[in-house]
């Protein structure tokens, strides 16, 4: 078993990305220490309420727990800045849904960091920036903050969207773990929120987002763990079998 460590500095390894460095959180987050800005994607909040209003109960805690660990981190990295790549909100109605202590968490935590939404393809964020900025999306010294990675796109990127997850077998026992997937040049966040599900990080889906062979990445022990993906098959379909030679 892999046991992960919450996301202070100590458990916070730093890593180099378009030629900045950054620190990689065990709580699926990213640091950017020269901008103080804790980045994040995916939070998902009002999942729950979305699953009740389907006739399907679940217990009303997901945005409170997902705010638990946001503000935990943004305290523990005394971060200035708090960027969401989208997908804060489940769906376009969550403001519909929202609880007003929830409404409140969010106005606290825009109050005590700048709280910036970029938006996704769930959230609806028109409804209202509770207290933050909303943005299609954010460039900053040369990187591209999105919420869904854009193959076309030649600058550095980093975004969410896919909730990359990495699958181990440890000591014959089957574990599954959230994880950033990357190249020198891309970056993938996994999900940050409560109640969320995850994609396989070598899944063809989150392959076709890289040119070549990337990594799947999770801390574990206050290190950065690198576990390689092969990345997207051939274009030709005949050039990856293999001939046995007689």
């Amino acid at each position: 078993m892999l046991p992960l460590h919450s996301g202070v500095m100590s458990a916070a390894p730093t890593f180099a990305f378009a030629g900045e460095q950054f620190q990689m959180l065990a709580d699926r987050a990213l640091f950017w220490p020269r901008h103080g800005a804790l980045i994040v994607a995916d939070l998902h909040l009002e999942k729950a309420s979305w699953y009740a209003a389907l006739g399907q109960p679940l217990p009303p805690y997901d945005s409170h727990d997902t705010l638990d660990r946001l503000a935990t981190l943004a305290i523990d990295m005394r971060a200035r800045a708090i960027w969401c790549l989208g997908d804060s909100f489940h769906d376009r109605n969550a403001i519909d849904r929202i609880a007003p202590a929830v409404t409140d968490r969010l106005l606290s935590q825009a109050a005590s960091a700048k709280l910036l939404w970029i938006a996704g393809n769930h959230d609806g964020l028109s409804g209202g920036a509770w207290g933050g900025e909303v943005a299609d999306e954010l460039i900053v010294d040369g990187i591209v903050f999105r919420h869904q990675s854009q193959a076309c796109e030649t600058r550095p990127e980093i975004s969410g969207h896919f909730h990359p997850k990495l699958r181990l077998n440890i000591r014959g026992r089957h574990v599954a773990r959230a994880c950033f997937a990357g190249d020198e040049r891309r970056l993938i966040l996994p999900a940050f929120g409560s109640l969320t599900g995850g994609l396989a990080a070598e899944d063809p889906v989150i392959a076709a987002n890289f040119d070549g062979p990337y990594q799947a990445m999770l801390v574990a022990r206050g290190r950065r763990l690198n576990f390689p993906c092969p990345g997207r098959a051939p274009d030709d379909a005949t050039a990856s079998r293999k001939v046995a030679a007689d």
